[in-house]
């Protein structure tokens, strides 16, 4: 009998050996000091409870190392906890988690240390995922957990697992606070955080927006197994949430009765926070409980702007005012005297200040002659008044909370706050509290108001990744809206030289303005400090990236560019004769023509509009804007502008879209410092048609084209009686014949001896060299 062993059989068995090995490593719970983890390696609770390796959470090449469930636990993956959340690292393959110096660190691909656990100990350690999902550091091997030297419980990012903790170690001054994501796609610290009160005066929770007090559940009653100021409690039949506080610590944990159940509570980017439950007959998670006051109601005169989302406990869109108000008058517009709304025994808010009057009388009329004053309270204290913003007006649960809340403000029991109703303003509700914030403007077209948070949904927190460009108003992003609507969404930069006035001056008059031509804007955010237009989304861009993009003009056909400029006729001639208000855009450039799906223009960008009086024909300003080589000679000089201006524009914006080239590029050139002085050159020449851009001049309609040159030429006239109105411009562009239009002379600022007006010493920053708008303080 033949007893040599096989060497294919032995060979076989090695590799199944070694295979084996290497998945048990793998599926292993600890990470140990000969055992590190990359790549897509993972390691796994003992009871297969959760994960830990390298994730990525979104399309960008960015990965984290993170807890999850398992796939046999919950089929949809969840992350639970982040530890390099504020420091990705690109490339998990050459990054490494492992144990050094007694510590679990994060190294990335050049070796750099981007997580650790930060212990000063360097005794030898393992590093342990718990079935609880609490990933442990333990001394050496040792299997005692009740000697840990760190655990990531006491660093949740979130997510609140069972058996953790939210509070405070007044020992080794460690907290216990919850972050939400900065978007769905990003895990790093967004904008609100939930912590127990670091006072330590009473166990109730405190959230957080940026560095503001945003909301607080009251004081916990372990008796009734409530918080105070939260109309709904945990379900005690499900969770057991329980109060510790000792000289050493002060937290919150809880438990579920039954182990089966898959639960977290958990803190959503928009600042909801929500107790889930992961159902697998229908496989997805389940709200259970939501901790933050979710029963809200609208002050009286206000009613829920989107009811559809009140229905559905949805109350982060907040209430309007059913009936417009006035400001700084005693009387509302049908004359009866304005009223305030008395509110008694109410959890006042925290952003009041004194004043020194005599009487409850004097206090109510100072706040009633106060365009700003939005609250007051009177009681043998003194008289409080609250500016702008309310914050945590609340509407306590019982007398004894109440008298708890005012006892801590020095205010007594039957303190009246009343909510003045001669602000023009918007009442927001989120988490139970009241955000009375001004517009400062009547909103006469009904103009939907967003809140911040939806706005911060939409655009994944203004994700760099969403962002479609920048103009002198600030950047723009995508968003998607509601049903999925694709919206472009406008936020005034903190950097901009616009402002306020801007904002509104763009709010008013495109709000009431209905034209195919013109860029509908569907709503808008005043809130903390934002200001943002949101419009519909044109998924063509801007005119301004297509006409001047050599890889991309080739979408722009002549048939194309004949039907832009008609278009942009049709709505200048709109807002110039057949809107509700007569405007003067004073801004029209390529950059501010959008282009739907189909490339049909739409004028955007009113920042710098001026509404005219109907039966006004012209005005003056001291503050000269628009941009460099649009503006007219007029306007740039003396600050003087009727509809002309426009009519100037036009045919700047004419001429680019004939030739293909950029009007600013110009000044490069001695001999023609605008692109109508080169045109009228090649005109005179008898060259016109070497005007045409050369990706359309074979193929274009030549009769059209020289005749859109010849009217450009009409359009950019020295004096504004010279220059057509936009009626004729429309019906010379659907005319026949090019013989048929006046004739031309030389157009203004062709050379350089008619544009020295412009620069002059007075003025020197009068224009700036690129196509961005410039506001100035003076026009001469």
């Amino acid at each position: 009998m033949n007893t040599k062993p096989n060497s294919k059989f032995v060979f076989s068995v090695i590799l199944l050996c070694a295979f084996l090995e290497y998945h048990v490593y793998l599926a292993a719970a600890t990470i140990s000091e000969n055992k590190s983890l990359s790549g897509d390696q993972t390691i796994v609770s003992a009871g297969r409870i959760f994960e830990l390796g390298f994730f990525k959470p979104g399309n960008l090449s960015n990965f984290y190392i993170g807890i999850w469930y398992t796939d046999r636990v919950v089929s949809e993956r969840t992350i639970v906890w982040v530890a390099n959340r504020e420091k990705p690292v690109s490339d998990i393959f050459s990054s490494v988690l492992m144990i050094s110096d007694g510590n679990l660190v994060l190294l990335n691909e050049s070796k750099e240390l981007i997580w650790s656990t930060n212990l000063t100990s360097s005794s030898s350690a393992t590093a342990l995922l718990l079935d609880t999902g609490n990933l442990v550091l333990r001394a050496g091997c040792s299997n005692n957990l009740s000697e840990l030297l760190w655990q990531s419980f006491d660093h949740p990012t979130h997510t609140w697992l069972p058996g953790g903790r939210i509070g405070f170690n007044n020992v080794t001054k460690q907290t216990q606070i919850l972050t939400s994501w900065k978007s769905s796609k990003d895990p790093a610290p967004g904008l609100f955080s939930l912590e127990l009160d670091p006072n330590g005066s009473s166990a109730f929770f405190i959230m957080w927006n940026r560095s503001r007090q945003n909301w607080t559940s009251g004081s916990w009653d372990a008796k009734l197994r409530v918080f105070r100021l939260v109309s709904t409690g945990f379900n005690t039949k499900i969770y057991n949430l329980s109060y510790v506080t000792n000289a050493t610590e002060s937290y919150f944990t809880y438990s579920v009765y039954d182990p089966s159940r898959i639960s977290r509570f958990v803190m959503l980017t928009s600042g909801q926070i929500q107790q889930l439950t992961w159902m697998e007959n229908s496989t997805q998670w389940i709200c259970c409980n939501e901790v933050s006051p979710l029963a809200c109601n609208c002050l009286k005169g206000f009613e829920p702007k989107v009811k559809r989302d009140w229905d559905l406990k949805d109350y982060s869109g907040g209430c309007s005012r059913k009936t417009d108000l006035h400001c700084g008058n005693a009387t509302s517009a049908s004359g009866k005297p304005e009223r305030f709304l008395e509110l008694p025994s109410m959890s006042l808010p925290k952003n009041n200040y004194a004043m020194e009057v005599g009487s409850i009388a004097e206090c109510e009329l100072f706040c009633l002659r106060s365009c700003s004053c939005t609250a007051f309270a009177y009681d043998s204290s003194g008289c409080s008044i609250w500016n702008g913003e309310l914050l945590d007006l609340q509407q306590p649960t019982s007398t004894s909370e109440f008298e708890s809340s005012q006892s801590n403000k020095g205010l007594n029991v039957g303190v009246v706050i009343a909510i003045v109703s001669i602000i023009t303003g918007l009442l927001v509700v989120i988490f139970g509290y009241y955000l009375l914030k001004r517009n400062g403007e009547k909103n006469d077209a009904e103009l939907p108001i967003f809140g911040l948070r939806a706005i911060i949904a939409a655009t994944n927190n203004f994700a760099e990744a969403n962002k479609l460009g920048e103009g002198g108003f600030g950047p723009v992003y995508k968003g998607i809206l509601g049903e999925n609507q694709e919206v472009a969404i406008k936020r005034l930069s903190k950097k901009s030289g616009q402002g306020q006035q801007e904002f509104m001056n763009e709010l008013k008059p495109i709000a009431k303005l209905q034209h195919t031509n013109l860029v509908r804007l569907l709503g808008c955010c005043l809130e903390d400090e934002e200001m943002i237009l949101i419009y519909e989304y044109m998924p063509n861009r801007s005119l301004d990236k297509l006409l001047f993009d050599a890889s991309e003009k080739g979408e722009l056909d002549w048939g194309r560019r004949f039907q832009i400029i008609e278009g942009i006729a049709q709505g200048v001639l709109y807002i110039h004769k057949y809107s509700r208000l007569k405007i003067i855009h004073r801004d029209l450039k390529a950059s501010n023509i959008l282009l739907d799906g189909d490339l049909n223009p739409k004028i955007s960008d009113f920042g710098m509009a001026r509404i005219f009086g109907m039966n006004q024909t012209e005005a003056n300003t001291n503050r000269v804007v628009g941009t460099y080589g649009y503006m007219s000679p007029e306007y740039a000089r003396y600050g003087h502008f009727s509809e002309k201006l426009d009519v100037f524009n036009f045919g700047v914006l004419l001429l680019e879209i004939v030739s293909g080239k950029k009007n600013a590029a110009f000044y490069r050139f001695e001999h023609s410092p605008t692109l109508a002085g080169w045109a009228w050159e090649m005109w005179k020449a008898g060259r016109g048609t070497e005007v045409i851009d050369e990706s359309v001049r074979e193929t274009c309609r030549l009769d059209e084209a020289l005749k859109c040159i010849h009217l450009g030429f009409l359009c950019v006239q020295e004096t504004p009686v010279d220059r057509p109105t936009m009626s004729s411009i429309i019906r010379m562009l659907q005319g026949n014949e090019s013989t048929s239009l006046p004739p031309s002379k030389e157009p203004a600022f062709s050379t350089h001896r008619n544009s020295s007006h412009v620069h002059s010493s007075e003025t020197p920053t009068i224009f700036s060299q690129n196509t961005l708008t410039m506001s100035l303080p003076e026009g001469r």
